[in-house]
């Protein structure tokens, strides 16, 4: 059975008469990484907030590494790193300055962490030159070589590619994907640029008005979003059954707006309206289907407001 690393129950945060973060329960665990996806106030990071120990909760519970207590949740934090925002550094030291004065600040002992995690970054070559004077790039950079100086086991971030141009968006991505795969970090990230998160990530949290709406893995969102061929008729019944007659179609289902989703045949749709015609049925509408993340997400918090809003 898998470790459970982080665990909330009904955490909730308010200011005011707004709620940021309502009832919201998750499970990540070890050796996962962890995508929330939500749009801007959704309340991803008041909640990453309140997991890192930046803010208290107004109700609900946090078990980090099974601790829960308190003294326990300190005790569990210095095994966590964490980027949320923009990391506060001194404008006018270096970086390798920076890092020795966060190092000294949270005690910790071994200042070889400076170097190796300089070094795991990309920053060895920085110099003396100041913070002030760093690209965004190299500032993300820095913030993440701080988050990981004590190793931690769980790595907490909140839009950590926010702004970077492509080429800052794809090493950030491998350097993600080394601290999973090569030091075995489980990785809690939030991101509002979902086609870098869904080459990632391996479970989602969609989250909307502070609440986690779905959980899933990226196996079962690759199942749900798979291509296929849409196919739209007069008579969905009798077009089922020709197709699965005449063209040995075994992998298709029919959705609650009576459109037919085959999985084959998407190469090769003109057989398709061929086969429905000649059996007197109109066809109305053929086109491949299929969704991406971004896709994902925008239909499923449309068809909660629908939902709601009946």
């Amino acid at each position: 059975m898998s470790e459970t690393i982080l665990k909330t129950e009904n955490l909730t945060k308010k200011y005011g008469s707004f709620t940021a973060v309502d009832s919201m329960s998750i499970q990540v665990t070890k050796g996962e990484i962890y995508g929330l996806v939500g749009k801007n106030g959704a309340g991803k990071t008041t909640l990453l907030k309140m997991v890192s120990g930046l803010s208290l909760p107004d109700a609900g519970e946090i078990a980090l590494f099974e601790k829960n207590s308190p003294a326990g949740l300190n005790s569990a934090r210095a095994r966590t790193g964490c980027i949320i925002e923009t990391p506060s550094f001194l404008p006018y030291l270096s970086a390798e300055k920076n890092l020795e004065y966060y190092r000294i600040q949270r005690g910790i002992r071994n200042p070889r962490c400076i170097r190796k995690s300089l070094e795991f970054v990309g920053l060895t070559d920085t110099g003396k030159k100041k913070f002030k004077s760093f690209s965004l790039g190299m500032k993300q950079r820095l913030g993440l070589a701080l988050a990981i100086m004590s190793s931690p086991d769980l790595l907490i971030l909140d839009e950590p590619i926010n702004g970077l141009d492509p080429m800052g968006m794809a090493e950030f991505r491998e350097m993600i994907l080394r601290l999973n795969r090569e030091h075995g970090a489980t990785i809690l990230i939030s991101s509002h640029i979902l086609s870098e998160l869904s080459q990632i990530a391996t479970t989602y949290g969609f989250i909307n008005g502070g609440r986690l709406i779905e959980t899933i893995s990226a196996a079962g969102l690759k199942q749900k979003c798979k291509r296929s061929l849409k196919v739209k008729t007069g008579d969905t019944e009798k077009a089922v059954n020709v197709l699965k007659r005449e063209l040995n179609c075994t992998h298709l289902h029919v959705s609650d707006s009576n459109a037919i989703y085959l999985d084959e045949y998407l190469e090769a749709p003109e057989k398709v309206v061929n086969t429905l015609v000649k059996n007197h049925i109109p066809v109305s509408e053929v086109r491949q289907s299929g969704l991406n993340l971004e896709e994902y997400f925008i239909e499923l918090v449309g068809g909660m407001h629908h939902d709601e809003n009946n």
